[in-house]
């Protein structure tokens, strides 16, 4: 499996790939640069808008627009209308903290986690909101709260805290949202990167993104072993997502910061969009009901 270069975005710090299965559109963000970008395959066309402060994350909503983490909190966000509209804001007490990585369960609720701005250890948490707004706290003492995945089947979670190379699997309840027993189930060795983002396929293969380590991986979560390796063009690879009329497309979002001249030289479409054809499918990008 070849990666090929989708867009020469030329991000700072791209991330959060989602996929709207409805419209056949694929949106992204750069964090830094708080901007939000949508692309349309089949016109080969971008667009962007930007806001005012760091985007952590997104997702697609039911009633239209978007839910988004962002430095200062939950908030709706419409793209024609360009309206914001803030929600609330758990760590509104915590000024150096931002969201970063979230994403929605099968059910509708989204999950997010933040993150100290200059990353210093154990300062942020996951959390979860629901369809009326009400924020819970699930995990503490995160460093940088990135990658989730839910199985197939719903019985387990999957959360990465970047820093600790691993990802824990979590008993989960999609009924209540609740989560427990935690168990590592994936580590990173120390030559390969830091995990980022991450999904999962129908098989319930999980695909990570390498901080670091220029490419992406597949693990079996029940045996904890990788099964492949996809270099990509880039020295930290963020995230990826399934996409596409079949969902069998991999997107693959990078970044430029903590890059070199050097590695750029190697590198020069790194912060670009790349996309990986599978002879798997994934799932869906599940959309928030509130």
């Amino acid at each position: 499996m070849n990666v090929k270069l989708l867009i020469d975005a030329k991000a700072t710090l791209g991330e959060g790939p989602i996929w709207d299965y409805d419209k056949k559109v694929l949106y992204w963000i750069d964090i830094m640069e708080k901007e939000i970008f949508k692309y349309e395959p089949e016109s080969e066309t971008t667009q962007k808008v930007k806001l005012d402060q760091y985007i952590g994350s997104m997702a697609l909503r039911e009633n239209g627009g978007f839910i988004l983490a962002l430095q200062n909190g939950l908030h709706f966000y419409d793209w024609d209308s360009a309206l914001l509209e803030k929600l609330t804001d758990p760590e509104s007490h915590l000024v150096d903290n931002r969201f970063n990585d979230g994403k929605c369960d099968a059910a509708g609720r989204f999950w997010a986690g933040t993150m100290h701005l200059k990353g210093e250890a154990k300062k942020g948490a996951l959390y979860v909101v629901d369809e009326n707004i009400s924020v819970s706290k699930q995990i503490e003492n995160v460093s940088i709260s990135n990658g989730l995945a839910w199985s197939p089947d719903n019985r387990f979670m999957y959360f990465i805290d970047t820093p600790t190379r691993q990802v824990v699997q979590y008993k989960y309840d999609i009924r209540t949202g609740k989560i427990e027993q935690p168990q590592v189930v994936v580590t990173f060795s120390d030559n390969v990167g830091f995990p980022d983002g991450m999904t999962i396929d129908q098989e319930g293969m999980l695909w990570i993104a390498h901080w670091g380590g220029s490419g992406i991986s597949r693990w079996n979560p029940l045996t904890g072993k990788q099964l492949d390796f996809i270099p990509v063009p880039a020295v930290n690879v963020t995230s990826c997502t399934f996409g596409g009329n079949d969902l069998n497309n991999i997107y693959i979002t990078t970044a430029r910061t903590d890059t070199s001249e050097k590695q750029l030289e190697k590198y020069p479409h790194a912060g670009g969009i790349f996309t990986l054809q599978t002879n798997v499918k994934g799932s869906i990008n599940y959309k928030f009901n509130g």
